[in-house]
């Protein structure tokens, strides 16, 4: 139960004053809320900047192309002299003028605000025109009452279509209002060794700065609720994973009988970091404590293979596996590629995805439940109360950022004292494993397997484009299969991105039925005919959003065209060139981007053609834009932040971990109110629940 002290901040944003449902419906749109925005959202709706009006010169003395505050007297109006030309007001100073300019402004209005003879001060961007000062529109015109209003710093939130700085600036000083008294939950003495403000202080300071510095990623107000809301995610992992800690596992020891033979069938050698992982594995799986463990490669390191070996261990132990994957296509995938290698050496495979006919799914239900499936496969069905495992010993989790840690614990939930194994294709920073991955063991995969040859990268403007497509019809005569990605499944005139459909009817005038479309706004059935029909080489380019992304195998594919590269991020661009490079044909990809290149975009596609080392690209892309995306941690339930920026908040998390472990080695239920209401605050109190359950 959440504290009622903190009922107020989970108010919906349009019960402020001043708001009401329609503007609250703007609200949920801004803070991406779709189910309803609550008065935290906004609370922590922190600005991105500020307007300093605190530059108060003469008019002789003011910046040009700057934001000033001009103490003036009105001395003439000039009405325009033709429709629609500007209405122009002359001020002065004894120091000299300036002209306001007015387009398409209220007569009367102007008239009202701007009598003659009368003292105003006008605050806004002063620029020279044709040799003469002018300000046009300016921000503010106030008397002296007004001025005795203005905030010295204004500061400058995110917006989003229809509403103005002035509404969320006031909705923003009507939801601090609300904010009640919260205890202190950080150690008083670390707090005043780094002389950080209390959270409520902190807040106020992030929503009514004195100075532009106020909202600096390293001030005082932001390092303190970085760390509150690291504190929470820490104490949230930490928890979890001693409550997975202290559950009492079972040894699973295999004899060797299964896997030997698997790896004896192999046409290649293990990796040097695959045969250390498995032993990891192993290990955590033979010993009596619970095993959750974090397994991490690049693109094509080969993961699956690691699975299978240590699924296989726990069959020679007479128990069952689970491998779950986040899509039907992943999931048949997985089970094409391991079943017929496991079932010449005697392991027995089960798939179930949310599709499959009831007479299919009950016969599966009954051969898992008997023990005649050593391995299930399957897609989130496996939660599904119907499916009972004989002896569940040991369940993997891919793609593990598409789940949250309740489904994790779910599946383990399934057998009695269940080791877990999440993995992961997105190479991830060191400072992002500790946040998402921290109450987990990590094995890392970094060598590549034998026969991955490298991909060529090349970048094009989208001008170009025209000789890609001839390109591409001698890279059909030759035998080679395409993807091409667009990043948008509708033509969004804003955006000026190619939008998928477009593409594909465009390719389809050159080659015909050769051309498929896959996106996610299809029905599933019409996705998986789509990517069936290129795998089996029916179609040759396969016009794709970004559902492509992970995992799809089609080793045939040697050219990757990513459309508008300069919209993906670095990690999703490296795990779309991981599409191809796994056959024997040499790999192309080619970035068409739309010039001219921002500075952001111009340094990921340099790095796309320097290096193939996911490990490197995920460092450089946490660097290039932060963590918020790198994990698409808004779609994948990850607990993304919203006060802290780990490119600049890192160094915290070790001394928010250290707080964490040292908290709950005093106080493993977590007695404490204050830190209990901390969790509930930063919405992790899942793991509060968790403590509670034992």
């Amino acid at each position: 139960m959440r504290p009622d002290l903190l009922n107020p901040l989970f108010a919906p944003v349009s019960a402020l004053p001043g708001v009401g449902p329609k503007t609250g419906k703007l609200f949920d749109r801004l803070l991406d809320r779709p189910a309803g925005a609550r008065v935290l959202d906004l609370v922590f709706h922190i600005p991105h900047s500020s307007i300093d009006r605190r530059n108060r010169p003469a008019i002789s003395q003011a910046p040009r192309d700057e934001i000033v505050t001009l103490e003036v007297r009105v001395v003439e109006h000039r009405p325009p002299s033709r429709n629609k030309g500007p209405y122009r007001v002359l001020v002065e100073d004894e120091t000299g003028d300036v002209s306001l300019v007015f387009f398409l402004a209220n007569h009367q209005w102007i008239e009202r605000m701007l009598p003659l003879g009368a003292k105003r001060w006008i605050s806004g961007k002063l620029e020279l025109w044709e040799g003469h000062l002018q300000m046009v529109h300016p921000d503010k015109v106030l008397d002296e009452e007004g001025l005795a209003k203005l905030p010295p710093v204004e500061p400058v939130y995110w917006l989003t279509e229809g509403l103005h700085q002035r509404n969320v600036a006031k909705a923003a000083e009507a939801a601090l209002a609300r904010a009640p008294a919260l205890p202190e939950w950080h150690d008083e003495a670390a707090l005043s060794l780094r002389k950080l403000p209390d959270f409520a202080q902190a807040l106020a300071t992030l929503h009514r700065p004195q100075t532009p510095k106020d909202l600096e990623p390293d001030s005082p107000a932001r390092v303190r609720l970085a760390l509150d809301e690291l504190l929470a995610s820490q104490l949230a992992l930490v928890m979890t994973r001693a409550r997975f800690r202290d559950l009492p596992g079972r040894a699973s020891v295999g004899d060797g009988r299964i896997s030997d033979k698997i790896l004896n069938s192999l046409p290649f050698e293990l990796t040097g970091s695959q045969t250390g992982a498995i032993a990891e594995i192993r290990a955590d799986i033979a010993s009596t404590k619970r095993m959750l463990r974090l397994l991490q490669g690049d693109v094509g390191s080969g993961k699956t293979l690691v699975a299978l070996l240590t699924m296989a261990s726990v069959v020679e132990a007479g128990r069952q596996a689970a491998l779950m994957a986040p899509t039907e296509i992943l999931a048949r995938q997985h089970y094409e590629r391991m079943a017929p290698l496991g079932e010449s050496v005697g392991i027995r495979f089960g798939l179930i995805t949310g599709r499959d006919k009831a007479s299919e799914r009950n016969r599966t239900l009954a051969a898992l439940a008997a023990g005649e499936i050593d391995i299930l496969v399957g897609t989130h069905a496996v939660f599904q109360e119907s499916v009972v495992f004989r002896d569940l010993a040991y369940a993997v989790v891919d793609e593990q950022h598409r789940f949250g840690v309740h489904q994790r614990l779910a599946l383990g939930e399934k057998g009695e004292a269940v080791d877990v194994l999440v993995m992961t294709a997105t190479p991830i920073p060191r400072t992002l494993v500790l946040t998402y991955f921290g109450d987990m063991d990590v094995s890392t995969l970094r060598d590549k397997p034998a026969g991955r040859k490298p991909v060529d990268t090349r970048a094009l403007p989208v001008e170009r484009i025209d000789e890609v497509v001839e390109g591409l019809r001698r890279a059909l005569d030759a035998g080679a299969q395409v993807y091409w990605v667009c990043p948008l499944v509708e033509e969004n005139e804003e955006l000026d991105v190619a939008a998928a459909q477009e593409r594909y009817e465009l390719l389809q005038q050159f080659f015909g039925d050769r051309v498929g479309l896959v996106h996610g706004k299809m029905k599933g059935r019409d996705k998986d005919a789509a990517m069936e029909a290129f795998q089996r080489n029916e179609t040759k380019i396969l016009v794709a959003t970004t559902v492509i992304e992970v995992g799809v195998d089609v080793p045939n594919a040697s050219i990757m065209v990513i459309e508008h590269a300069e919209r993906f991020g670095l990690a999703q661009l490296h795990q779309l060139r991981g599409r191809v490079g796994r056959g024997a044909a040499k790999s192309t990809c080619l970035l068409l981007y739309k010039a001219p290149l921002g500075e952001v975009s111009r340094a990921r596609i340099t790095i796309m053609r320097e290096t193939e080392d996911g490990f490197r690209i995920a460092e450089e892309d946490l660097r290039l834009r932060g963590e918020g995306e790198i994990l698409g941690s808004r779609q994948s339930g990850l607990p993304g932040f919203r006060l802290a920026s780990l490119d600049v908040h890192g160094p915290l998390l070790a001394v928010a971990r250290e707080e964490a472990t040292r908290i709950l080695a005093a106080d493993p239920e977590l007695n404490n109110e204050a830190l209990r209401i901390l969790l509930h605050l930063f919405e992790r109190e899942e793991a509060a629940r968790l403590v509670r359950a034992g």
